[in-house]
């Protein structure tokens, strides 16, 4: 089954990250943009925001966040009641998109809009935010008619050269490829991983280094299907393109590999592929590898409970 977008459309940026990313889509789309966040300084004066209060709590944790959202659940869905599809942009491995992700794809759900959620998975080095990522991916992938995956990690993995920042502009483009096309060709109705390549690069390089990047989130033959986005097709010799083309066949079968082209003033390959089975990031929550009827799980995440205790001083 493929995700078909209806419009109107609503565009939810979650956190800094998730914010820039859906303001970016909104001018793609031509669709409104709502951003959701614990810090104010997140939003635009352009957009509509709803800011979720911590109570003046200067670092607050990922489960109080989450919490909080829980709160203004109400305010959420009346912002998201006039929209059939909602596209939501959250970075999991910042604290907003990690806690708030899970509580709008929830909402969502439950309100019966059809969900596509873009999520950019952290680094490895940052360690403290590996487990919380791959929880708050489970809950979204449940939630969601379509998940699409980006692996930061991957794709420093493959270009060690790269800077944090490099591969947060790398990954932001490769999403903006895949907004791009959400009118004009059709979506995997399951986990979709995200994989591109640095700037630079010759087209052949380009399909290498994002098929290095898949290969790294899930095994070849999980792969079900892959669309290959080729940014700058009308500048690129057609040689070059069969060639890509014949690349690409070798992922899948030939009837489940489409060649998409865009305009774009850089020229490089973007992959969106279908997978089936595990990938990496279920690796993430240890707990996830348990079978679910096996465990005491509930429906709702991990969040701060809002308690008031009267703490008396022990002598």
């Amino acid at each position: 089954m493929s995700f078909q977008v209806k419009e109107p459309v609503l565009v939810i940026g979650l956190g800094g990250v998730g914010s820039k990313l859906a303001n970016e889509a909104k001018n793609t789309l031509n669709s409104d943009c709502l951003m959701i966040s614990n810090d104010s300084k997140d939003f635009s004066s352009e957009n509509e925001s709803i800011h979720v209060s911590t109570d003046s709590i200067i670092n607050p944790s990922v489960q109080l966040i989450r919490g909080s959202t829980y709160k203004i659940s109400e305010e959420i869905k009346s912002k998201i009641s006039q929209y059939s599809t909602i596209v939501l942009m959250s970075n999991l491995a910042g604290k907003a998109g990690s806690a708030i992700a899970p509580v709008v794809s929830e909402i969502c759900k439950e309100t019966g809009k059809g969900l596509i959620s873009f999520a950019v998975m952290p680094f490895k080095y940052e360690k403290e935010r590996i487990f919380s990522s791959g929880i708050s991916l489970k809950r979204i992938r449940e939630n969601s008619q379509c998940t699409v995956v980006l692996d930061n990690d991957s794709l420093l993995e493959s270009n060690p050269d790269l800077t944090a920042k490099d591969c947060y502009r790398i990954a932001n483009s490769a999403i903006t490829h895949i907004v791009k096309s959400l009118e004009t060709t059709e979506i995997s109705s399951e986990t979709n991983i995200l994989t591109t390549s640095k700037d630079g690069q010759s087209m052949e390089e380009s399909l290498r280094d994002s098929l290095k990047m898949l290969y790294q989130n899930a095994t070849p033959n999980t792969v079900k299907s892959s669309m290959v986005y080729i940014a700058g097709g009308e500048n690129i010799p057609v040689g070059v393109i069969n060639s890509i083309k014949n690349l690409s066949n070798g992922i899948t079968n030939e009837s489940n590999s489409q060649i998409n082209m865009s305009s774009s003033d850089e020229s490089k390959v973007v992959m969106l592929s279908s997978v089936q089975a595990m990938t990496k990031f279920d690796n993430y929550d240890p707990l996830g590898m348990i079978p679910k009827d096996q465990t005491l799980d509930w429906d709702t995440p991990d969040c701060s409970i809002d308690c008031k205790l009267d703490l008396y001083q022990l002598e």
